[in-house]
This record gives C-alpha cells, structure tokens and sequence, in this order.
C-alpha cells in the first residue's frame, strides 16, 4: 500500500523508477537471478541458468548465451526486462600495494593499474579496477591499498546485452567482496566477525585457493596460491591443498579458519577434516556438497532450486540493503549521472526499486514540499485576526464580569466594616446563640409549671430577652415557677415584673365565693419592650381563665394541661 502511493507519487511528478534485479555469474552454477527481502533476510525470487565460464580467460564463455538465458531467466520468473541490474562476477585479479599517504586518489587509481597491467590476463585486455584502503603506517607515511580489477571489455558486452534488452546496468561486484558480505549478513560467521577478533577465510576453486586475513569485518592481508587441480586425482586433491595451505597459514596466524569450496572438486568439509589446525575450523559448501541453504527462501521457489543458491549471489542480492565496509564497484557509474533528457540527476533504492531523480523532479518535489509547509502558514495567517478578535471579545467579557464581582465584594467589605452593619458571621453566631436559648426557655418552661398555675402568654425573641405571663390561685406556686425558671435559665437575668391578684375591685374580691386568681409576668425584657396589647390580651384571657379554673377545680385537679386554655401567643420564630 505505501509502496503504491510512494510510487504513484514519484510517477505523478515525474521522477523514475525501475526494479533492482541482482545477477550472478557463478562457476559451476551457471547465471543467477536472485532477490533478497532484506527486512526477514529470506530469498524471495530466484532462478538460474546453465553458463559456461572460462577459468583460464577468466570471462563468461559466451555472450550470446547470457543474453539468452537472462531472456529466459526474465520470462520464466516474470521480471520487466526494463529494470536495473547489478552483476556479481567471479575474481579477476586481486593484490595489494603500499603507496605513500600523501597520495591522491587518482595517483592511486594510476599506481593500482600499473600493478595490473602486469597480470597475463591485462597484457591483452584494458582493466577495470577498484579498490580500498586497508590499514595505514604512520611511521612510514604508507598505507596499503587492495585493489582489483576485471576486464573492460566483459564488462561492456555485458552493459551493451543490458541495454538491448531495456534494462541498465548499475553495479559490478566481485566474488570475494559478495562472499564477505553474504557471510555476515546471513551470520555464518558471526563470531568471527566482532571487532578486533583475528581470523582467516580460506576460499578453494578451480585454480587453486586463496587466503584472506581478516581482523573482523576488515581484510588485513591477501594471499592466492594457483594449482592445477584438474591435474591430480581426487584423493590427491586434498594432500596438495592441505600441504600448501599449512605453510600459507604459518604467516596468518589466528584462532579462527572458515573454509569455503566454490568447485565440486573438494570438500570443504573434508578438506577441514584433514587440515591440522590448532583453533577453530568451520566450513560452507558453496557447490554441489552443499546440504542446507545459506538463507531462508520463499514456497515458490522449487527445492531443487534452493540448493543452487550460492553464497556470492546472495552477497551481492543484498549489497544496497548491508552496510558492510568493503566496497568494490567496476561498473564506473556514479551517484550523480545524466539523465536520458541530458540533465544531473541522483539516484537511491526504496524496496528493490532504484528512484531516479531529475533536476526537474527536484524541483516539483521541492515545490510540494514548501506548498504543504507554506500553504498552512498562510491559513492560519488569514484565520488568526478572525480568531483573536473572537477571543478578545470573549476576554473582554470575561474581564467585565470579574470587575462586577470585585465592585460586589467591596461593597461587602465596606458594609462589613462599618459599625451597626449586618456581619455574616456575628449573625449566625447570634442565631446559632439565641436558638439555642429559646430551647433552654422552652425546656425550662414545660418542666417547671406547677399543678396550680397557667400560662397564659409565652415570648422568646431573637435576641435572647423572654416574656412569661399566667395566672394562679397561689402565689406559692408562682414563687416556686419563678425560682425554677431562674435555676434552668441561667444568666438571663429574669425577674418578676408584676404579681397581682386578678380582680376589677377590692369588692368583687372580698364577695368573690371561688378561689383568688393571682397575674404574674416573668420578663428580662426592659419595661418600654413589654407591650401594652399583650397586657389587655391577657387581662382577658385571665378573666376566662379565672371561670374556667374553678370549674376544672371541681373536676379535677389536673389544671398543669396548658392546653385547655385558649391558644399560647409565642413570638419569635
């Protein structure tokens, strides 16, 4: 899905794309077509086709043949022929010399083919070459430089097959470089390859072997013996590279040997077998010894197929995916090349395609990018006025109820502070305070009336002062009513405003047959707060009272029920 957008995008703006397919031309294999998933480390295509290789001319056998079956190769595995290519060819020429430090690279190209040039095989043929730096000496301003080479001509029948079929050759490898990158990217020699760990890879073919001291992932010393293999019997084989290699190993000492046969001439497990080597020996099968493959494939791919997997063609299959520090290039392109349309243009992989871009494609690609970050700048730029004008009114707001709210509390303050004005706190300490006398008062009243007596006005107000009034025929009883109200309310200064017998004259008293009737009050009230209204309201209600009490005295004695009188008037809340 990203691939598709990623693609339709570049496609879109005009950039190119083609498919990266990895070639090898391996002895004893023939052509390989291989890709790698780089990310589950897993071949995902592969095929291969017979081809015959001259060891002797160190070249492909025939041209015509390679066309052939990479035509056959594309078909049978359904690749666009349209792609780039990046070929893996078999060790041409290898060494290493030591030049001076001050040397510039293109003093070192013009030394490295000096060097070659002395090669039977260059003495006819222009070389390609390539190389690296290797360790360098301080001491002796030199530093030693590995290089290699292949033929320029079978390189360019090779670019001029590519091109016919529509596809572009972008790199050219060789064997050791792809085997050294195979085995760490697969991790068969994990161990070997930590940092500042000394080991040795021996490599056997045809023509002989080889031996690469290796310090890790860096090559430290180089060294070829050719032997004419075909030339001996098979158990004589081993005798002859056993013997050689035995002396070779003396000057690359180490505590690890990994060997590899690239010729279905030798074991590179019998061959181990039988070498005395103190450290640790393992081995791969890179022919038809091999038992297990190098990397996991995918079910579409034939088991037959799988065991012909060799370890160069993976070494190069994943050579833009591994960083591995050996880099060797005989293909002569450069990062930066001209298109077709004659203008500069880069290149870089995305999922085994190669992206090419113009200078032309640059520049879309730079406009879309300043118009997604431009285009979103200049929004906000027009929106931001109409936004900031919203929330200044809606801040505005917000500061006019907050100046209400300051004026309220002011006010507050001020009315607190000034003498005589209503304070919130005070006043539920009042409340909380008078409440509770009028429940003293209301205790009091209910536990202290005697048998004899009634009451006939209750008032509790607000601010504590109480008024009681009733009747009684012995003043006995309001003495002791009085007393009791004085014990239960303590601290309300109560006193006995007024007792007087309840009569309209000394004659209806002295004439009277039934009991004298006596009117009290009980106050801690001021005299101006007594009111003139509730006296005649309590005249009258004793003058009833006063009946109703002889005749409930015939009847009973139980005059203490306040409620056979006429309704209490109680003030306050």
């Amino acid at each position: 899905m990203i691939e598709k957008f990623v693609n339709d995008l570049l496609s879109q703006l005009g950039a190119g794309s083609k498919e990266i397919v990895y070639l090898s031309v391996t002895p004893g294999v023939g052509l390989e077509l291989i890709q790698v998933d780089p990310v589950i480390k897993s071949v995902k295509t592969y095929g291969h086709k017979p081809l015959g290789y001259s060891d002797s001319m160190r070249e492909v056998a025939s041209y015509d043949e390679f066309k052939t079956n990479l035509q056959e190769l594309f078909q049978d595995l359904n690749i666009n022929p349209k792609c780039n290519i990046v070929l893996n060819l078999p060790m041409v020429h290898f060494g290493k010399v030591e030049l001076p430090l001050l040397l510039n690279d293109e003093g070192i190209t013009e030394a490295v083919i000096s060097e070659v040039e002395q090669s039977y095989i260059f003495k006819r043929c222009e070389p390609v070459v390539s190389w690296f730096e290797g360790r360098s000496n301080t001491a002796s301003d030199t530093r030693v430089i590995f290089y290699s080479a292949v033929q320029k001509n079978a390189v360019d029948k090779i670019r001029e097959i590519l091109s016919e079929m529509g596809a572009n050759l972008r790199g050219v490898e060789i064997s050791l470089v792809s085997n050294l990158r195979a085995l760490y990217f697969s991790g068969l020699t994990a161990t070997q390859m930590t940092e500042g760990t000394p080991w040795n890879l021996m490599v056997v073919n045809s023509s002989g072997y080889s031996l690469i001291s290796m310090l890790g992932m860096q090559i430290i010393d180089y060294y070829e013996e050719p032997l004419a293999l075909k030339t001996y019997e098979l158990d004589e084989i081993y005798d002859v590279v056993n013997t050689s290699a035995q002396i070779a190993l003396m000057n690359f000492p180490s505590n690890y040997l990994y060997v590899v046969s690239e010729t279905d001439m030798v074991s590179a497990e019998h061959l181990s077998s039988k070498m005395p080597f103190e450290g640790k020996i393992d081995f791969l099968e890179n022919n038809s010894f091999r038992k297990r493959e190098i990397l996991p494939v995918s079910l579409n791919i034939l088991p037959d197929q799988v065991i012909k997997i060799s370890l160069e063609s993976v070494g190069v299959a994943v050579s833009r995916a591994c960083d591995y520090p050996i880099k060797l290039d005989f293909s002569g392109n450069n990062q930066s090349e001209m298109s077709m349309s004659g203008e500069e243009s880069i290149s870089f992989n995305f999922n085994d395609k190669e992206i090419v871009l113009t200078e032309t494609v640059l520049k879309k690609i730079s406009l879309v990018i300043a118009a997604v970050l431009i285009v979103p700048s200049l929004i906000a730029m027009l929106t931001l006025p109409i936004v900031q004008k919203k929330n200044r009114a809606q801040l505005n707001d917000i500061n006019a109820k907050i100046k209400n709210i300051e004026d309220e509390i002011k006010k507050l303050t001020e009315l607190a502070t000034e003498s005589g004005n209503f304070v919130i706190r005070t006043e539920i300490e009042n409340v909380l305070k008078y409440n509770r006398a009028k429940l003293i008062a209301y205790s009091a009243l209910g536990e202290s009336v005697p048998a004899d007596l009634w009451i006939t006005y209750f008032s509790a107000k607000d601010n504590g002062k109480v008024d009681i009034k009733g009747v009684s025929e012995d003043v006995e009883d309001i003495y002791l009513f009085f007393k009791n109200m004085k014990d239960s309310m303590i601290d309300t200064q109560l006193r006995l405003n007024k007792l007087e017998m309840v009569s309209d004259s000394i004659d209806e008293a002295v004439m009277s047959e039934g009991a004298t009737m006596y009117d009290f009050e009980i106050t801690n009230m001021a005299a101006g707060e007594v009111s003139s209204s509730a006296d005649k309201a309590n005249v009258n209600r004793a003058n009833n009272t006063n009946k109703e009490a002889s005749d409930a005295k015939q009847d009973t004695k139980s005059s203490k029920k306040v409620n056979d009188l006429e309704p209490i008037d109680v003030a306050g809340p």
